[in-house]
C-alpha cells in the first residue's frame, strides 16, 4: 500500500516537473524533429502566450524558447549571451523599436535569422526592414500554418514575405532618365547582363524561381543559374541579402 502510494506521488512529480520544462521547450509531438532555439521579442504578453502555443503545433521543429524580450534594450543585452538560431520580432516596442535594433544586431550575429511579426503593411515600413537585414517579413493576422511556413523557409535560408505584404508600390515604379543612368552604372559596376538586373529586380520582389520564370517565359532552370551568378558578382549568399542591395541602390 505505502510503497504504491509513493509511486503515485513519484508519478505527480514526474508530471510537474515535465511540465516546467514544456513551458520552456516547446515540443512537437514527432519523434525526430529539428530543435531551434528562439528569441521572442514582444512587449504583448497575450500575443507572446499565444505565439507559444502556435509553435508547440509544429510538426517540424521543436521551438525552445531560450528569452523573451519586452523591450529594445532587453532584447540587445539578451543576444549577447544567447546562443539563438531564430528571433521573432515585433517591429513596434517600448524604448527601442526593432527597425533600430535589427540596424545593430544583424551585422553582429550574422547567422542568427530573423522574422518581423507586425501589424505594419506600409511599402516604406517593409523595405526599411529588409534593408535593415531581416529575413522574413509577415503580419500578424496571418494562420497557424503560414507562421510554420514562414520559420521553415526562413530557417532553410531563404527570405519570405507574408501575404498582405507589398515590396512595391503599385507593382512597378516609374523609370526617370536618372534612374536609367544610374542602373547602366550599377550594370557596369558589377559586370551585370540586362537579363541578370531584369532578374535582380523580381527577385528584390520576393518572387520566387518559378513566377521569375513565368514572368519572363524561361525555364526554373534558367533563373536558378542567373540567381547563383547574381550572387557571386554581388557577394551575397542569399535572397534577403540581393533585397536590400536592390533596395539601397534604388533599383526598384
Amino acid at each position: 500500500m505505502f510503497q504504491d502510494n509513493n509511486n503515485i506521488n513519484k508519478d505527480r512529480l514526474n508530471t510537474l516537473s515535465n511540465s516546467t520544462i514544456e513551458d520552456q521547450a516547446i515540443t512537437s509531438n514527432e519523434a525526430n524533429v529539428q530543435v531551434v532555439k528562439v528569441i521572442i521579442a514582444e512587449d504583448h504578453l497575450l500575443f507572446i502566450e499565444g505565439l507559444k502555443s502556435v509553435l508547440r503545433q509544429s510538426e517540424k521543429f521543436e521551438f525552445n524558447i531560450t528569452n523573451i524580450a519586452n523591450t529594445g534594450p532587453q532584447l540587445e543585452e539578451m543576444l549577447k549571451t544567447s546562443d539563438a538560431e531564430l528571433l521573432l520580432l515585433d517591429l513596434n516596442m517600448p524604448d527601442k523599436d526593432g527597425l533600430n535594433v535589427l540596424a545593430d544586431i544583424k551585422g553582429k550575429y550574422k547567422d542568427l535569422k530573423i522574422l518581423a511579426l507586425t501589424n505594419y503593411d506600409e511599402v516604406k515600413l517593409v523595405k526599411s526592414a529588409f534593408k535593415s537585414g531581416v529575413d522574413g517579413y509577415i503580419l500578424k493576422n496571418i494562420g497557424i500554418h503560414d507562421l510554420h511556413n514562414a520559420i521553415d523557409v526562413v530557417m532553410d535560408g531563404r527570405t519570405y514575405v507574408g501575404e498582405g505584404v507589398e515590396l512595391v508600390n503599385n507593382g512597378v515604379k516609374p523609370m526617370t532618365p536618372e534612374m536609367k543612368a544610374y542602373q547602366d552604372k550599377f550594370l557596369k559596376k558589377y559586370n551585370l547582363t540586362k537579363r541578370e538586373m531584369e532578374i535582380l529586380s523580381l527577385i528584390a520582389q520576393a518572387l520566387s524561381n518559378k513566377e521569375i520564370a513565368s514572368q519572363l517565359y524561361i525555364s526554373d532552370q534558367t533563373v536558378s543559374v542567373h540567381r547563383k551568378n547574381i550572387m557571386r558578382k554581388l557577394g551575397v549568399s542569399n535572397a534577403a541579402a540581393l533585397i536590400k542591395i536592390a533596395y539601397e541602390n534604388d533599383l526598384i
